[in-house]
């Protein structure tokens, strides 16, 4: 008796798993948005441009600026190898969810070892970028088992991530300088990958709402920290008259960031990729997803500027590297936006004025040392005027722009 009903459990098991257990599919031609597992999935990087902002601000130097940009960029690339699996073959079924929980779990590793990922956290770091590439491997040799259609798409992918993790595997036995050197080889091996890929996947396109949908709520992360550093910031200048001030204006700044984004230079953006013509398609893609790496490292850098800047000011003086972090991130940001309307409408537009603005604040800065609560807030001011002014342009019907 008792066996029987073991085995009735056991056989009702075997088959709820099979029900879970589903063949990949495309899903480009599906109407769909962000799962809640990659919401959740998200989290995970939350962690590790934190961990990577707190680095900077320890060492806010050319040579600190220069290893932050290098390990957002391969924190940003593991990202963007997900999301592009995803943006074509999230079918959510038990098989894919844990492969995207143990990639979430690598990431939590990255956040864990991103502060000493050049020193003594050296092997953890390139360990967990060793299995994001392995889950990648695996989930892209499951799509290429499955679709036919796929397969060239999913082979390319399946060489690139090969390559990466051969050049990061390479990394753990090589100098420190030299295995520095193999870190980018593997990234920029595997960002060929793609610009391949949207050359020759006419059967296999990428999702056009997803795609955008994801990149905005990576801004969002990043943006996070903008918010967090005026917090934390305040919170450890102990609230000093000298900080409110300059606290508010950074929060004004992020808010503008925000409002720029999202309401004019990403709706813009999605407008472009939803407009892309046959001739052009590829190249918009191309530029839409590569912008992003500078745009969102300009944000990131505005966010780690932020904590410094009020946290300094609670202390009397805040130093030129930190006033110039904050007017070098706004500059970036600017700079990647223009860069990327530009490329995907295929015409200059007017927006160079705003990034050389930002730069000219950051000359006169060095020029005159000007106080922290000036430059933060000529840098709100800007912003501020930089939305207003694409307000202006949206409702007399020359900007055209899509919700994000």
């Amino acid at each position: 008796m008792g066996g029987s009903v073991s085995d009735g459990t056991f056989s009702r098991l075997l088959r709820s798993l099979r029900g879970a257990v589903r063949p990949p599919e495309l899903t480009t031609g599906d109407d769909r948005s962000a799962s809640r597992l990659e919401l959740f999935f998200d989290l995970a990087f939350v962690l590790v441009v934190a961990q990577l902002a707190t680095v900077l601000r320890n060492d806010v130097s050319v040579h600190g600026g220069l290893v932050f940009a290098g390990m957002f960029a391969t924190v940003w690339w593991s990202w963007v190898s997900s999301t592009l699996y995803a943006n074509r073959f999230d079918h959510d079924d038990l098989v894919y969810r844990l492969y995207k929980l143990a990639s979430m779990a690598a990431v939590i590793g990255l956040a864990a070892s991103a502060t000493a990922a050049t020193g003594e956290r050296f092997a953890a770091f390139v360990g967990c970028q060793l299995v994001l590439r392995g889950t990648l491997l695996l989930q892209y040799h499951r799509a290429y088992r499955h679709l036919p259609a796929a397969r060239p798409v999913a082979r390319l992918y399946m060489a690139g991530a090969g390559a990466g993790a051969l050049l990061w595997g390479a990394s753990l036995l090589a100098p420190r300088p030299a295995a520095f050197a193999l870190w980018a080889a593997a990234v920029l091996t595997e960002a060929l990958v793609p610009l391949l890929a949207t050359r020759g996947s006419a059967d296999v396109p990428l999702h056009e709402e997803h795609l955008p949908e994801r990149f905005a709520l990576f801004v969002i992360l990043v943006l996070g920290e903008s918010v967090a550093g005026v917090a934390n910031g305040l919170r450890d200048a102990g609230w000093t008259s000298s900080a409110i001030p300059v606290a508010v204006l950074c929060f004004v700044l992020a808010a503008a960031l925000w409002w720029s984004y999202f309401d004019l230079a990403g709706a813009r953006a999605k407008r472009l990729l939803s407009e892309a013509g046959v001739d052009r398609s590829d190249h918009s893609h191309d530029v839409y997803v590569f912008g992003q790496l500078p745009l969102t490292l300009g944000l990131a850098l505005i966010g780690a500027g932020i904590e410094l800047a009020v946290v300094e000011s609670g202390q009397g003086e805040v130093p030129g590297g930190t006033r110039l972090l904050l007017a070098g991130g706004v500059a970036l940001y600017l700079v990647s936006v223009t860069v990327i309307d530009t490329g995907m409408a295929g015409r200059a537009r007017t927006g160079w004025w705003w990034p050389l603005t930002a730069a000219v604040v950051a000359l006169l800065d060095a020029a005159l040392e000007l106080p922290a609560v000036v430059v933060v807030g000529a840098l709100a001011v800007l912003f501020v005027a930089v939305v207003v002014a694409g307000f202006v342009e949206r409702s007399s019907g020359r900007l055209a722009v899509d919700p994000v």
